[in-house]
């Protein structure tokens, strides 16, 4: 197994605008999601292609940093951002929906092995489960996180 997807999704009750500046915003990211500790951005301002920051989050009883870039934006409607460190390439795509009750917000987060080694397939496939675990409940609290500051 080299290649992981996870899709969440969560109903917000605000308007899709709402959730748009909450998810755009990365200089306030670390007050509103609580799983990061510091946000470094690296690029310019605002929110655009190309916009480029380092996000340290807590995992796993640790800290682990890594340099996000936005890659994709189709304003107010989804954003793609792409990660890569380790070996591993990552990309994390939000698109917002408006309905009756508000915003459907859909997380889709995919990891690939850049190259693998028969070495890297292995620990790959033995850890898969945790590491998927792990990814979701990270993923959730982002959008239980986004959620609560749309709404309040």
């Amino acid at each position: 197994m080299s290649d992981i997807t996870l899709t969440l999704a969560r109903t917000i009750a605000a308007p899709p605008a709402a959730v748009w500046r909450v998810l755009t915003d990365i200089d306030a990211s670390a007050a509103v999601l609580s799983g990061v500790t510091r946000v470094e951005r690296l690029s310019g301002v605002g929110y655009n292609i190309g916009t480029r920051w380092r996000e340290t989050r807590r995992v796993a009883g640790g800290e682990s940093s890594e340099e996000m870039e936005v890659v994709g934006i189709d304003e107010g409607r989804s954003t793609l951002i792409a990660a890569e460190t380790s070996g591993m390439a990552y990309r994390t795509e939000f698109t917002l929906e408006p309905t009756p009750e508000g915003t459907l917000l859909r997380m889709r987060f995919s990891g690939t092995l850049l190259s693998p080694s028969w070495v890297q397939r292995a620990m790959a496939k033995l850890t898969a489960r945790i590491g998927m675990s792990i990814t979701r409940r990270m993923m959730q609290q982002d959008l239980d996180d986004i959620a609560t500051a749309a709404e309040a």
